[in-house]
């Protein structure tokens, strides 16, 4: 199916069912039935929870000093409230008030720049998109109707490359490390190219996870392809990554998405599947409409992944778990991994 904006979206590589598509409400994540879904095996419950209890075990990669590191390496992304923001951070700068809105004459020039700046500041990959609103959330975690106003056309979408020997410990506390490092960088780098677009007198609304889909947006933007896993896969880190977006009314140039044949691929190779260990990721030898878990969304066409299992091995494991990542043939050969 095409996007709804056809002229920058022409043969995307995926496939939804516009008769049963409907923009994902945030609250079925995993995450947000964990606090209103009784009927969900996790309800309630927070994956550090059996921390102490797996430390005192003494298993190596599950120990008190790392399980300290994970944690902290999450500090920019808990603790940095701003990192997410629609609006200019801080008090109004007189100087680029006095500068005005930069006149943006070459749209291509203007999206070189974007994607020089986010480099700069830590950005591993970096695409632009014409803004999907089937990937926006319909309502956000707290319930709230979620409306990007019609001046925000284009979607900034930046890949941040984790650290692959430490993923490569999943699920041991490193790999959970790496993670919140990822985490960190995205709120570093999404903050900074926002307030770099508002320095300019243009719109910025910056996001994580939260606000839009981001592996569709990321598609969209021409970084990857989805694949069995249910991640990213890009020719570069594999799925080795983390992403963030920001979405903008400053004039820019469209990337097209970019088929790796990640589908065939994932067709003969089992690999993610083989390695997780409660079996959340589909076997299947080919992608498909159904669904395995409320966290799943309808009319989308791919290997959906059983959230509820993967969630309840997370609360067992006392932090997440990123073993498909290591197990992907495309993680080990962009790292050079037998």
């Amino acid at each position: 199916m095409r996007s709804a904006l056809t002229e920058t979206h022409l043969n995307p590589p995926y496939t939804i069912d516009p008769q049963v598509y409907k923009r994902f409400d945030q609250r079925n994540t995993v995450f947000g039935r964990r606090t209103w879904d009784r009927e969900a095996g996790f309800y309630g419950r927070d994956m550090h929870g059996r921390v102490p209890e797996i430390v005192a075990q003494g298993e190596p990669g599950y120990t008190r000093v790392e399980y300290a590191r994970l944690r902290a390496a999450w500090t920019v992304s808990t603790h940095f409230g701003g990192a997410y923001s629609w609006q200019k951070l801080g008090q109004a700068d007189p100087i680029l008030e006095r500068l005005g809105q930069h006149p943006v004459t070459d749209r291509a020039e203007m999206s070189a720049k974007i994607v020089e700046t986010a480099r700069m500041y830590g950005a591993s990959l970096v695409g632009i998109a014409a803004l999907d609103r089937r990937w926006v959330y319909s309502h956000n975690m707290g319930g709230h109707e979620i409306d990007i106003p019609p001046a925000f056309q284009y979607a900034i979408v930046m890949a941040i490359a984790m650290d692959a020997p430490s993923i490569e410990t999943s699920p041991a506390y490193l790999a959970g490390s790496a993670t919140g490092v990822g985490y960190s960088r995205m709120a570093f780098v999404s903050a900074c190219l926002a307030e770099f677009i508002r320095n300019l007198g243009y719109q910025a609304i910056s996001m994580g996870n939260d606000t839009a889909l981001s592996i569709p947006l990321a598609v969209d933007a021409g970084l990857g392809e989805l694949g069995r896993n249910g991640l990213l896969i890009t020719p570069e880190y594999g799925p080795c990554v983390r992403l963030c977006k920001i979405f903008t009314d400053l004039p820019l140039v469209p990337d097209q998405p970019n088929p790796l044949g990640v589908t065939e691929t994932c067709k003969g190779c089992l690999k993610c599947a083989e390695t997780c260990e409660v079996e959340a990721i589909s076997s299947d030898p080919e992608p498909s409409y159904r669904t395995v878990s409320p966290s799943n969304n309808q009319g989308i066409k791919r290997w959906a992944v059983d959230h509820d299992k993967c969630y309840a091995f997370w609360i067992e494991n006392g932090a997440s778990c990123a073993t498909c990542i290591a197990a992907c043939p495309f993680t080990r050969r962009a790292h050079k991994v037998p």
